[in-house]
């Protein structure tokens, strides 16, 4: 059995979904058990505070070490403890099969503006993230990567070759998928879904799945090259400031050095 730890200050918004649909049916068939944590219970005053004040100043609230070193503590978890984050490894299927292959997991929720840097370094082995893009907390994230996992639990699926046929499942993407009615509002399925030639239908498959996944490294490519620019645009800006501080630099050094030389030879001529 896998146990998945979630560390939380919202342990209800798990409540409904982990109720429903696959994650259910994983946990109903014992193949998972979800633990779901109260970060502020692990807090020790009156108002069950779990963040404070950036140290350095700065706007926004940092969560607190504490509750989160102790929470995992009381649950005696043992890696992999991951850390969600925009700053993670982006998470794939490939981290879906490793949890999923594994006795457990512990995910740590973050929320607010951010979480202190000793909960990352001290206490996860590792951060993941979904994506170049902020939510406003860990929790949706924490959702996404348990419903990944569980699904490949088995007794999860009644029909695994169904997620073995997905994407990403030791493939690329996977060909599009159509169902009846063959014809809706003029538009049409492929014949060669239609024709009973499996072996066509099997071509026909591999052939979409290696053209959308060249697609979609061609995206990637192109969101690459992108990024490498605004990169680069960025390191020019920086080193052209840095280059005014140091040009400002030296100039006031220029001018103080100057002054001294003048009060010197102020101070010789008024001896």
């Amino acid at each position: 059995m896998l146990r998945i730890n979630v560390v939380t200050i919202f342990p209800e918004f798990f409540a409904g979904p982990l109720s429903l649909s696959i994650p259910a049916k994983a946990a109903g068939t014992g193949g998972v058990a979800y633990n779901v944590i109260d970060l502020r219970t692990f807090t020790h005053d009156r108002h069950r505070t779990v963040d404070d004040y950036p140290f350095g100043g700065g706007p926004g609230m940092v969560m607190k070490p504490g509750p989160f070193f102790e929470a995992v503590e009381s649950v005696q978890a043992k890696a992999p403890i991951v850390m969600l984050s925009p700053r993670g490894r982006r998470f794939s299927h490939a981290d879906a099969v490793r949890f999923a292959a594994g006795t457990e997991l512990t995910l740590l929720c973050g929320h607010y503006k951010d979480v202190d840097e000793r909960v990352a370094t001290h206490l996860a082995t590792e951060e993941l993230s979904l994506g170049d893009f902020v939510l406003s907390g860990g929790e949706p994230a924490a959702l996404a990567i348990i419903d990944a996992i569980v699904r490949l639990l088995p007794g999860a699926m009644s029909d695994l070759e169904s997620a073995r046929t997905d994407s990403f499942f030791d493939r690329g993407i996977s060909a599009p998928s159509y169902t009846r009615p063959a014809e809706y509002r003029g538009f049409t399925v492929p014949d060669v879904l239609v024709g009973g030639d499996h072996a066509k239908v099997a071509a026909w498959r591999d052939d979409q799945s290696l053209q959308r996944t060249r697609e979609a490294e061609a995206r990637d490519r192109a969101a690459w090259l992108a990024r490498e620019e605004t990169i680069a645009a960025r390191e020019a800006a920086i080193a052209a400031m840095e280059r005014l501080q140091a040009a400002k630099a030296l100039k006031k050094a220029k001018a103080k050095a100057a002054k001294e030389r003048a009060r010197a030879r102020a101070a010789r001529a008024a001896e």
